[in-house]
């Protein structure tokens, strides 16, 4: 599901390598309504469903909380529970908004939820929907996802940077920047080895919970933003999705003010501290995302 958001786009192209895949969208699946879901999951029988489909727009959920609910909390259960009933596994992405950020150091998975957002509670509430099925599960949290495409923070840093020549970015936040490519990579890699596994057990079974899956280190928006511009600043390529992004004007930010959170006030509120610990995931799977800063260089390094 969710073939055309970021991590979705990346799936669809991966996964393939494993198995046949019938990648879904909205036009082909819409995941607010249980019973297309049911319905769905029904005719095609899946071995595996990858749930890449979320409500992410952690602003607006504050007023379309009806709307979140069915998609980040609802619309999981019905698949764990379809999957289920089928013999099916299911991989899904959970987030770090499930935290308060009242932590100064890296959140595990067994660090008690406390979402202090819509987005964040609905994406517990769905975690919970699929602990309660009882269908084997790999939930994957991850965190400040960006891409080459969609709606993400990197791309609006490079619009603003044509626009406005300083920059008001929070500093007072703290996460992980994490690329929807390596996410896929990573949970491509896990789900392949699985499968070619032996044992007479769902290849899931043993390994059935709740992971943390985020780039390595941490920094602050404002961080991030200057380790953009200092790349889009030397980047010479001109790749399609930089022209896309930039609107192939130049850029004319010269600084990067920090602010704190308070000066710039949004309707959800986010964790001060988000940043996840991999650990588990390292030695469940023998897997980790490179730096957040290797994830981003090689962003601009490819064409």
């Amino acid at each position: 599901t969710g073939k055309n958001g970021q991590i979705g786009r990346e799936l669809a192209a991966m996964l393939p390598r494993i198995g046949n895949v019938v990648a879904l969208g909205h036009a082909e699946l819409d995941i607010s309504k249980p019973d297309h879901i049911r319905n769905l999951i029904r005719s095609v029988k899946p071995q595996l469903i990858v749930n890449a489909a979320a409500y992410t727009a952690v602003d607006k959920a504050e007023s379309e909380v009806s709307l979140a609910t069915a998609i980040n909390a609802q619309a999981p259960g019905i698949i764990a529970e379809e999957a289920k009933n089928i013999g099916a596994s299911l991989v899904h992405y959970s987030t770090d908004y499930v935290f308060d950020g009242s932590k100064t150091t890296p959140y595990s998975e067994s660090d008690a939820p406390n979402p202090q957002s819509v987005y964040g509670r609905t994406k517990r509430e769905g975690e919970i929907a699929i602990h309660q099925s009882g269908v084997d599960h790999l939930i994957f949290r991850t965190a400040w996802v960006y891409a080459r495409e969609g709606k993400n923070f990197l791309l609006t840093i490079l619009r603003l940077a044509t626009q406005r020549e300083e920059l008001k970015i929070v500093r007072d936040q703290i996460g992980a920047p994490t690329a929807s490519h390596e996410i896929a990579a990573a949970t491509s890699r896990i789900i392949g080895k699985l499968f070619t596994s032996k044992g007479d057990k769902s290849p899931f079974a043993t390994v059935s919970g709740t992971y943390h899956m985020t780039a390595a280190g941490e920094t602050s928006w404002a961080g991030f933003t200057e380790a953009i511009l200092d790349h889009a600043r030397s980047y010479s390529a001109r790749a399609p999705w930089f022209v896309a992004a930039t609107n192939n004007l130049p850029l004319i930010a010269k600084r990067v003010v920090p602010i704190s959170t308070a000066e710039y006030p949004t309707p959800a509120r986010r964790p001060a501290y988000s940043v996840l610990s991999n650990r588990s995931l390292a030695e469940t799977f023998q897997t980790h995302l490179p730096d957040w800063r290797t994830q981003l260089r090689s962003i601009f390094a490819g064409s």
